[in-house]
């Protein structure tokens, strides 16, 4: 079995709860591509720029899961919206401000424009970055994912 892959999903506060409380994920706007990147055992943190899509700023992670087996799957949410989603084991988690970890994330490589890595919605980030945030949020990542 490969390692882990450790995955940041940037998605609001408000629809990051609704797949913490269903047990799935939910990316990009419902694009399967993103989630098909991901293997069973990775790991998947959520940084949530606002509540809500344009809506106050939160500015933190806010839930950590590891992805179950299966593949990505479309769910009909309406007549006209089909998004893919994907099953997560979340933990107990406390949501960590992304500020006080700027200067400590290999991949924000501009402290002034730290939101430049996000912009695609989904992001693969180095082990010792996913270890610093979920320690951040007072989760323990095991050695075996």
């Amino acid at each position: 079995m490969s390692a882990p892959g450790f995955w940041i999903g940037v998605v609001s506060r408000e629809h990051v709860m609704r797949g913490v409380e269903g047990g799935f994920a939910q990316l990009c706007h419902g694009r399967a591509a993103p989630l098909r990147r991901m293997r069973a055992g990775d790991w998947l943190v959520y940084y949530s720029p606002g509540e809500r899509p344009r809506g106050e700023p939160v500015q933190a992670f806010t839930a950590i899961g590891h992805i179950r087996g299966g593949d990505a799957y479309p769910h009909r949410l309406t007549d006209d919206f089909v998004p893919f989603r994907r099953d997560v084991d979340y933990l107990p988690c406390t949501p960590a401000p992304i500020r006080p970890l700027l200067a400590d994330l290999s991949f924000i490589r501009d402290t002034a424009r730290w939101g430049a890595p996000f912009r695609f919605g989904h992001l693969a980030v180095p082990e010792a970055d996913f270890r610093r945030i979920a320690a951040s949020m007072g989760v323990e990542v095991e050695a075996d994912g």
